[in-house]
């Protein structure tokens, strides 16, 4: 699979400089990482699962999970887990006969469902990629992980764990220092079978019973900016102990009552565009894409999404800038190779080789997955030719 594939050729190469690359279940984690990009949650309950999922992969989704915890009520569960067995049975099915699939992972609720599911799924387990294993801390999260393994080593198959982060301890003050570094000493052990840590802020805006409005990022509620922040300190650092971060889930997809003016200005929409900046705005999507860019500015990648309309925003912002990629290329130069100061060909910055060297690593990385926009190609373009507000 590839980003934007579900986009005609002759649209692609009018937007892409250098087109997304290929890739699947099998390519190496640190890629899949970030081809996750924005990651659709669905119910474990729903009866036409199986569909919806080949719907979804035919409008650009390359990832998602099906979740039998918070999405779910309790006495659910069981009927739920059946229902995914039969879905993934007609999974199984549809792709025999070349029906492109997404990543698919399960989030489950406790460590036995990991071993239960892959033995329950039978011959259909081979379409899944792992598993995302809610409230993580040290203790909740090595039961997790040692049946992750015992579920590998029982069927021969690499399945992934995707952590989320979301746990009271965590969010406390005095707790967070002694619960971060758990974590971290938890990843690192199982670091082969830790696809990307993933951030619950709704669960971390529980805690103190708020939430955050469609006109304000999870970013200007100080208690997660600073939550947010730590994670990324300990568990995101770009020196190689560090893992993929994924931004928190977005949680509107229809109109509200505003207070404050809309997020995006007029003038990248102006002409033709006009209508999407007022389609966006209708459906809330300004904040998500401030918010997108406060993640990205933050050292998080992808996101977590519970609405369709969602992914192709995510996805568009995710492009690398032919801006981006020109600074990139140069501050890998191999002749760079001991550093040093130049001006970018776009004439309008400093690049230091040293300083921005695993920007730059990070850069190329995301070019890879997800293409490299064309000179004249903004993000506007890129939003136009995908977006859903539907």
């Amino acid at each position: 699979m590839r980003h934007f594939e579900h986009l005609a050729p002759s649209v692609r190469n009018g937007l892409f400089h250098k087109e997304p690359g290929a890739f699947g279940a099998d390519s190496p984690a640190r890629v899949l990482a970030v081809a996750l990009g924005a990651t659709l949650y669905s119910p474990g309950t729903r009866p036409t699962l199986a569909h919806d999922i080949v719907k979804q992969a035919e409008h650009g989704v390359v990832s998602m999970v099906l979740c039998l915890e918070d999405s779910i009520g309790d006495d659910e569960v069981t009927g739920a887990e059946e229902n995914l067995v039969r879905q993934f049975a007609e999974l199984a099915r549809l792709d025999a006969w070349g029906r492109s699939l997404p990543l698919l992972f399960i989030r489950v609720r406790d460590p036995l469902q990991i071993t239960d599911l892959t033995r329950r799924l039978g011959p259909a387990r081979r379409l899944l990629s792992g598993f995302v294993l809610p409230k993580f801390t040290e203790e909740r999260g090595v039961p997790f992980l040692e049946s992750l393994a015992v579920a590998e080593d029982t069927w021969q198959q690499r399945l992934f764990a995707m952590p989320v982060l979301e746990s009271p301890e965590l969010l406390h003050l005095e707790t967070r220092t002694e619960t971060l570094a758990g974590i971290a000493r938890t990843v690192d052990k199982y670091r082969d079978r830790v696809l990307a840590l993933r951030l619950g802020v709704t669960d971390f805006c529980s805690a103190y019973g708020l939430r955050r409005a469609p006109d304000m990022t999870a970013y200007d509620v100080q208690l997660v900016a600073s939550v947010i922040a730590d994670v990324v300190n300990v568990l995101g650092r770009a020196d190689g102990s560090g893992f993929t971060v994924t931004g928190p889930v977005w949680e509107y997809f229809r109109q509200q009552q505003r207070m404050f003016k809309p997020q995006l200005r007029r003038s990248p929409f102006a002409g033709p565009a006009e209508a999407l900046r007022t389609a966006l705005i209708e459906h809330d999507m300004d904040g998500l894409l401030r918010e997108i860019h406060l993640d990205r500015a933050n050292g998080l990648q992808g996101k977590t999404c519970i609405h369709p309309s969602h992914v192709a925003p995510v996805h568009a912002l995710s492009v690398v800038s032919h801006e981006e990629y020109s600074d990139a290329q140069d501050i890998l130069r191999p002749e760079l190779d001991g550093g040093g100061v130049l001006r970018s060909a776009y004439t309008n910055k400093m690049n230091e080789v040293k300083p921005h060297r695993a920007w730059a690593e990070r850069i190329m990385l995301r070019a890879e997955v997800f293409g490299v926009a064309r000179e004249d190609v903004s993000f506007v373009e890129l939003l136009a030719a995908g977006v859903r507000t539907a």
